[in-house]
């Protein structure tokens, strides 16, 4: 299998919100979850009311009923956004594996600032476990 038809697969399994439509599911429950490096957040900036949990402690931070969830996440929807709206594809795909109701942001961060939905700079990282703070 090669990445092109892993990406696909993976993208069939979930709900890919363009920007406007992420920005508007986060107004009635859903919940944005920042998956980028904290580099790449200070580098660019964040979205105000999103969840950082770093891609690589991800499906720790979302497993249903898991030791180590952010309980701020439970029951909700979940809206990955990454750099570029690759890497979030593939995990959103093995969140929807684990239960969750996720999709992602197509075009990411990028697309999302290149629209002029809000931004704003990277506060420090917070204290404690990765993944475990409250929203930007």
């Amino acid at each position: 299998m090669s990445l092109d038809e892993l990406f696909q697969r993976a993208a069939s399994v979930i709900r890919r919100y363009f920007p406007e439509e992420a920005h508007a599911a986060v107004k009635h429950g859903a919940v944005l979850v920042d998956i980028r490096s904290s580099d790449a957040r200070r580098r660019d900036g964040v979205i105000p009311g999103a969840v950082h949990v770093p891609r690589t402690v991800l499906e720790w931070r979302t497993e249903p009923d898991g030791e180590w969830r952010n309980p701020l996440l439970d029951g909700r929807r979940l809206i990955l956004v990454c750099d570029h709206g690759y890497s979030s594809v593939l995990a959103a795909a093995t969140l929807v594996g684990l239960g969750r109701d996720c999709g992602d942001v197509v075009g990411g961060f990028e697309a999302w600032a290149a629209i002029g939905l809000p931004i704003a700079a990277a506060g420090a990282d917070p204290a404690g476990l990765p993944g475990m703070g409250g929203p930007d």
